[in-house]
């Protein structure tokens, strides 16, 4: 077969894998959908793997054979223990891993001549493009790991989720962009001095670093959007590096799904993107001072006894699932719950906020899990028009989506003014499961929980759902 025919056909495997990837992220916007998207995109990237091994006429298969399989035992070792209520700490080391790949790829490429571009039959030369491609491959990716290990850190608890505000961040974030930058310059300019690019992915692994600890547990949806962005751009940087078509796609559609959706996040938050990643929303915590003010006197408890009896005469009941509800492993005793109530007769639905939780769509994931219909699952509007026709709401470890105090946009201190949030206050009852009065990550207080409709029922999760539950069943 000529190298050209087999050129065409391995440009035709790369289109039909591209297309695969992008019918793929079509069927990903849809729940019902999901599961045959996620297999076209694998299948579009073994497709792509497959033909670039044959295609590169790679030596020596052992090591590449020892990654698979130790590679997919790891997977599959993810996949049959991790929680889904880790699932945002998993997605923050697959980020982080794809940028690790993408430099570690680069450099190999930068010091290998065999890696090299071929500038003419049997001569290899670095050329502008691939030593371009392969600074912003090492930056990007460098800050892609670090950046993702820092959002694992909060997200795990290894690390404080408050955001860490070091003095003069700013300037020090911008001097860390420009060297780095400076430091790829240099490398453009003198391809073979291999320290240079060692030394654009510490500059900027520092710089990963202390991007993302300034930012808060609450943003972290948005962290970890922008920072999948940012591994498929500098996997298609890498694309470019190894001049193949496929990568280039690839990592260009992610980080294009990327970017959409952190400009999604952050419209769901009212907020730029910029006052995200720079406004360090949370490091002030209300006083205790500020708490009485709102609270004092006002704040009525319940017991799950007291609830059940609220239940039994409701004939539409809203579900508010947030962190909180994962963290304590709920969303069990909340399905329980929920059928309970079905049972009865009684109409139970979900409402999701955009950014409850730690990533995109952790409260859908939590609730696919137990296998909650998903047209019980309400948006923010839909959910907001039907909350003065609902007689209970139960807030399950929501905080900051259901603050009243968004509704206050002229207070300049007030991180989540004009933000959406669920107007739950506009329902005749609302439960609240919480363990303390503790301000959300906004680091607000919430006058919701002082409100005249609203009870406390202070308790672990997981625990006071499975106590209403008996006390229903015993009623």
């Amino acid at each position: 077969m000529s190298e050209t025919l087999t050129q065409a056909l391995v440009n035709l495997a790369y289109v039909v894998a591209a297309s695969l990837f992008i019918f793929g992220l079509k069927l990903l916007s849809h729940p019902r959908t999901a599961v045959r998207g996620n297999l076209l995109g694998a299948s579009g990237m073994l497709l792509a793997i497959v033909v670039t091994l044959l295609d590169r006429h790679i030596v020596g298969f052992e090591l590449i054979i020892a990654g698979f399989v130790i590679g997919g035992a790891i997977g599959a070792t993810l996949a049959a223990r991790i929680p889904m209520t880790a699932m945002p700490q998993l997605v923050a080391l697959f980020n982080g891993f794809g940028g690790a790949a993408s430099a570690v790829v680069a450099g190999a490429a930068l010091i290998d001549p065999t890696l090299q571009p071929e500038v003419a039959p049997g001569v290899r030369e670095i050329t502008l493009q691939f030593s371009i491609a392969t600074v912003f491959s090492g930056l990007i990716g460098a800050v892609t790991f670090w950046g993702s290990l820092v959002a694992f850190g909060k997200l795990q608890g290894l690390i404080t989720e408050k955001p860490v505000l070091l003095p003069g961040r700013h300037a020090i974030n911008l001097l860390l962009l420009l060297g780095s930058l400076a430091l790829g310059a240099l490398l453009v300019g003198a391809p073979q001095e291999f320290w240079l690019y060692w030394a654009v992915v510490a500059a900027a692994s520092l710089l990963g670093v202390l991007l993302v600890i300034p930012i808060g547990g609450a943003d972290m949806p948005v962290v970890i959007s922008l920072l999948n962005s940012y591994s498929g751009l500098a996997a298609a940087a890498t694309g470019f590096v190894l001049n193949n078509n496929a990568l280039i796609i690839s990592g260009s559609l992610v980080g294009a799904a990327g970017l959409i959706l952190t400009n999604l996040m952050c419209k769901a938050m009212n907020r730029s993107l910029p006052n995200v990643l720079f406004g360090g929303v949370g490091a002030v915590v209300a006083t205790a001072q500020e708490q009485e003010d709102i609270y004092a006197g006002k704040v009525k408890a319940t017991s799950p006894e007291e609830v059940a009896m609220l239940l039994e005469g409701a004939r539409r009941v809203v579900f508010v699932p947030g962190y909180g509800m994962a963290v304590a492993q709920a969303q069990y005793a909340a399905r329980d719950l929920y059928q309970l109530l079905e049972s009865k007769g009684i109409e139970v639905e979900f409402a999701i906020h955009p950014v409850a939780g730690r990533m995109p769509g952790h409260m859908n994931v939590l609730l696919a899990e137990v296998d909650i219909p998903y047209d019980k699952l309400k948006g923010l509007e839909e959910s907001n028009a039907l909350f003065p026709q609902t007689d209970v709401v139960i807030v399950v470890g929501a905080n900051d989506v259901v603050n009243p105090m968004a509704r206050d946009v002229n207070d300049p201190s007030n991180p989540i003014a004009g933000m959406p949030i669920l107007e739950v206050d506009k329902a005749k009852t609302v439960v609240v499961i919480k363990r303390s009065l503790s301000p959300g990550f906004a680091g607000i207080p919430n006058p919701l929980f002082a409100a005249d409709n609203t009870l406390m029922l202070f308790a672990d999760a997981k625990q006071a759902l499975t106590e209403i539950v008996a006390a229903l069943k015993e009623s």
